[in-house]
């Protein structure tokens, strides 16, 4: 017997303190470590980036912590905070930035970009800076820079946690220096821009897709008279939400996505009927958010209607947000292959 929830009837309330404490892999990362990357042997810079990784984690725990105290009286380190893993969608970055968090000694924080962003909005800039110079280290997870304000918040940001002693992180599909290109009138913001690049030494992860690597093609959608079926064959005993699509894109226009992990709490695998294509490109970044916190904790997917390849227009997979629609596009489809195939996502 499945037990059926809809998403579109629930609206999670977050407390300052539950954000804070959330900043932890999910689940999915919850275990992993250097050793249980698989760096594709036709793609040295994969290893090569998890012996730079190990190096840097040794580092990380032997600065004596960040915080004001260790700013004034520690030992200056010419190195710079930062490492910044770059490389296209799949290539693991997400997973080695996991292992780097549980590799070092705490207090450390690790959130996707977007989470430190509503963190801020949460707390207020300052009193965010104060929270997180006491950590060790900061790992940030999808950085990525869509609007002028995010700019120069995050390059403040980055920047006073820096001077704090504090080591840093970040994965991301953009160089630094090109962060915001396509976006807004990045040439307006280079210096925000560039004090961020400067915070880190990049390095590069090349490889294709590994949810694509030798895996058969993102399964056809169910049809509205099969989900039914092949719901109660694979959820039997579990928690689902089922929702209409375009109900569900509807109610999330009413949740914050900070509050996107609360509302899938619970729920084992999720059934869409008459998925169509997102044309509102407010209503995709959202949608964007979503995939992303399904992916972590490894919801699978049925769904009806048009295939994930088409969630997204034309106009959206060539234009500034290009990146975030492929790796929700990953991501939903290893998810739609767990879900109908039992392939793992």
């Amino acid at each position: 017997m499945v037990q059926i929830e809809q998403l579109a009837a629930r609206t999670p309330a977050v407390s300052v303190d539950e954000l804070l404490k959330g900043f932890y892999p999910s689940p999915r990362f919850g275990q992993v470590s250097f050793s249980s990357y698989r760096p594709d042997p036709r793609q040295p810079s994969q290893s090569a980036a998890v012996r730079a990784l190990e190096g840097f984690a040794e580092g990380v725990g032997s600065s004596g912590g960040g915080g004001l105290f260790s700013k004034f009286f520690a030992k200056k380190d010419e190195s710079r905070a930062g490492i910044y893993l770059d490389g296209g969608f799949g290539v693991g970055k997400t997973h080695l930035l996991a292992s780097l968090w549980h590799a070092t000694p705490g207090p450390k924080a690790f959130g996707t970009f977007v989470e430190y962003t509503n963190l801020v909005g949460a707390l207020s800039f300052r009193k965010t800076v104060d929270a997180l110079s006491s950590y060790k280290l900061v790992c940030i997870d999808e950085f990525e820079l869509d609007d002028p304000g995010d700019t120069v918040l995050m390059s403040r940001l980055m920047r006073e946690l820096a001077d704090a002693g504090v080591k840093l992180a970040a994965t991301s599909n953009t160089l630094p220096g090109s962060l915001g290109d396509g976006r807004f009138a990045a040439v307006d913001f280079q210096r925000e821009i560039q004090v961020l690049a400067d915070q880190f030494d990049v390095i590069r992860i090349d490889g294709e897709d590994f949810r694509h690597r030798g895996l058969p093609a993102a399964p056809a959608p169910l049809k509205n008279s099969e989900l039914s079926s092949h719901m109660k064959a694979e959820f039997d005993g579990k928690t689902v939400a089922q929702d209409e699509f375009s109900t569900l894109i509807h109610h999330l226009a009413g949740v914050h996505p900070s509050r996107y992990r609360q509302l899938i709490d619970g729920i084992d695998g999720v059934v869409w009927r008459n998925v169509h294509t997102i044309t509102e490109q407010a209503v995709a970044l959202r949608f964007v958010v979503l995939a992303d916190r399904l992916y972590d904790k490894d919801v699978p997917i049925l769904a009806s209607g048009v295939p994930f390849d088409q969630l997204f227009t034309e106009e959206m997979m060539t234009g500034g947000y290009m990146k975030k629609y492929f790796r929700a596009v990953s991501r939903l489809t290893a998810l739609a292959r767990e879900g109908q195939n039992h392939e793992p996502s």
